[in-house]
């Protein structure tokens, strides 16, 4: 028995869009094409997909399902990896969840609350992060951000602030673009990314690689996604392919 496109997506719950990108990515390909371009999905496909699903609920990068069902990773190992990750984002959290109760208790008047203070647990944040990209991608993910003194020896606390309200008003915007149906590879979109390339730029000096490389870690980065989709959940994935399509078409990256 097979089933189109749509029937799979009702029945599982993910998007038509999640299940084509799937297909692009060499996760999950339909057991047929027909000629009309039509995709159809039979059992054995459906029971990949319940994988992928089961091990997307553990947070699980896109890469690394694909490597665990190609058969090149183990999944136990990749699991206790994983929950490795889970940990130290969790802690990198707990670190951050201090800095945002110390800023309240500053705002609400409880006590004054230094500027070196303010940027701890960001340094902390950003430490552990860097940490979690090494033991999750590699060495060189850690290019990927900046140094964790480079917004304390740079920017005041106004700047930050200035900083965090025009990335929402980005991000807004991105989501608009989104909802409308703009393609991530298009023109358009790839014009309002050049904004966000320049204010990544603001902070450190991403190269054309660490750019493309933000991507992945803009869909897989659980704290990632939250900064990004806190407004709109599906903006992470359209963001993630605007900006590997800006880094080859506009920065010449070659991946």
């Amino acid at each position: 028995m097979w089933c189109s496109i749509s029937k799979v997506a009702t029945m599982s719950g993910v998007s038509a869009r999640t299940l084509r990108h799937y297909d692009e990515i060499g996760l999950l390909s339909p057991g047929q094409v027909s000629v009309n371009g039509y995709r159809w999905y039979g059992r054995t496909e459906l029971r990949r997909l319940q994988r992928i699903l089961l091990l997307r609920d553990l947070d699980v990068p896109l890469p690394q399902i694909k490597a665990i069902l190609s058969g090149e990773d183990d999944e136990i190992v990749a699991l206790r990896r994983h929950s490795r990750f889970v940990s130290a984002e969790r802690d990198r959290l707990d670190a951050i969840a201090v800095t945002i109760s110390r800023t309240l208790d500053d705002l609400e008047g409880g006590r004054s609350l230094p500027d070196d203070e303010f940027f701890r647990g960001l340094q902390e944040g950003r430490a552990q992060l860097a940490a979690t990209l090494q033991e999750k991608f590699g060495e060189s993910a850690t290019g990927v951000l900046p140094t964790v003194d480079v917004w304390p020896v740079h920017w005041s606390r106004e700047d930050f602030d200035e900083a965090v309200s025009q990335g929402r008003n980005l991000y807004n915007r991105l989501s608009r673009a989104r909802r409308a149906d703009v393609d991530p590879t298009s023109s358009i979109a790839l014009d309002i990314v050049e904004e966000h390339y320049e204010a990544v730029c603001a902070t450190w000096p991403a190269s054309p690689a660490a750019y493309h490389g933000l991507a992945d870690l803009i869909e897989s980065d659980p704290s990632q996604r939250a900064v990004v989709g806190v407004d709109d959940p599906d903006l992470p994935s359209w963001l993630a392919a605007a900006i590997r399509a800006y880094a080859v078409r506009r920065l010449e990256h070659r991946p």
